[in-house]
């Protein structure tokens, strides 16, 4: 098969199915391996404001020396900032530390307060200002992942959510591919609960491949955008080189039934709203 990296199309925008995430680091490891990502051929890079390293993963798009028009670059509208105004200030502000205008800006949560209508009325008041090419959704529940897209005038590309094999995501994938929009998966990787899982273990040593391959190409066939984070420049190496196989029906099934109730890692979810039971 082709060696070739996969995109997704949503809305007439070509995404890179496999980007480099940025959560937790600090802002000269978020230059370093924002770089060398690039470097290795990545062209996706996520970050947030609240992650506050916007200003490095501008200088590591810099330093990479590949065109910035050869990048998808997303970026998060803060919970604290979902008020008209402050959402505006906010695009402004990311915009102006990453030194680029984003090509997709996402909601962080879901909030009861400010409505859901003047925060997505917020979100694409920035979109048509110039201060992003698209809009988005990060930790939305399917029923308020579908309000929200009938309060948008502009299509929300993808929803960015905790996604591995050890969550299902069923309702949640069906809904965005209803709606026309896309899954992001963070810790796509378990947070490196994969590494010790049997059935990956057996699925990669048959492929020749590690297990972090093995879920990353997993999450790729299935139409979903991943975004692992590392430190280290050779695991950003090993997880960008799932382009020369594939897995077959029955593997990905066998890694879908990994799925179980506990099997979530990071639950900031407020007590307003609830995940979809599957």
């Amino acid at each position: 098969m082709p060696n070739t990296p996969l995109s997704l199309t949503v809305d007439g925008l070509t995404i890179p199915q496999l980007g480099f995430g940025t959560w937790q680091l600090e802002p000269a490891d978020a230059r370093r391996m924002v770089a060398e990502a690039l470097r290795i051929g990545y062209r996706h890079i996520d970050t947030a404001w609240i992650y506050r390293n916007e200003a490095a993963v501008g200088d590591g798009i810099r330093d990479s020396g590949v065109a910035r028009e050869d990048i998808w670059l997303t970026t998060k509208i803060w919970t604290a900032h979902f008020e008209h105004d402050a959402l505006l200030r906010q695009a402004e502000e990311s915009a102006a530390s990453l030194g680029f205008t984003p090509d997709l800006l996402l909601l962080h949560w879901p909030k009861t307060s400010p409505t859901f209508a003047e925060t997505l009325g917020a979100l694409n008041a920035a979109k048509d200002a110039g201060l992003t090419r698209s809009i988005g959704l990060s930790n939305f529940p399917s029923g308020q992942f579908r309000e929200a897209q009938r309060l948008s005038p502009a299509r929300l590309i993808t929803n960015q959510v905790e996604y591995h094999p050890y969550l299902s995501l069923k309702t949640l994938r069906a809904t965005a591919a209803d709606i026309g929009s896309s899954i992001t998966a963070w810790s796509p990787l378990a947070q490196g609960k994969i590494a010790d899982d049997a059935v990956i273990g057996e699925i990669a040593r048959a492929h020749g491949k590690s297990t972090g391959q093995v879920t990353l190409r997993w999450l790729v066939q299935q139409g979903v955008i991943a975004i692992p984070r590392t430190l280290k420049p050779e695991r950003a190496a090993e997880n960008f080189d799932i382009w020369d196989f594939e897995l077959a029906d029955e593997e990905m099934a066998r890694i879908h039934a990994l799925a179980r109730p506990d099997g979530r890692l990071g639950d900031w979810l407020d007590k307003d709203f609830k995940w979809d039971k599957d």
